[in-house]
């Protein structure tokens, strides 16, 4: 896995904790769907990354 990808792959962790914080702390319904988005979008970044890095890897052989 190249360093770009390990790099992108805490970056989007990082989003998405700090998305479940914001969920966790929401006041209203509209930070709490914020909160939510962000986990959403996070975990999906991580799994495509992690998927790009499997696919490439199979083109290869």
């Amino acid at each position: 896995m190249t360093g770009a990808r390990v790099f992108f792959l805490g970056l989007y962790g990082l989003l998405a904790l700090l998305g479940l914080f914001a969920a966790a702390k929401a006041q209203d319904i509209g930070m709490s769907i914020f909160g939510f988005g962000l986990i959403g979008f996070g975990l999906f970044c991580i799994f495509h990354t992690i998927k790009s890095h499997f696919d490439q890897a199979e083109g290869q052989h």
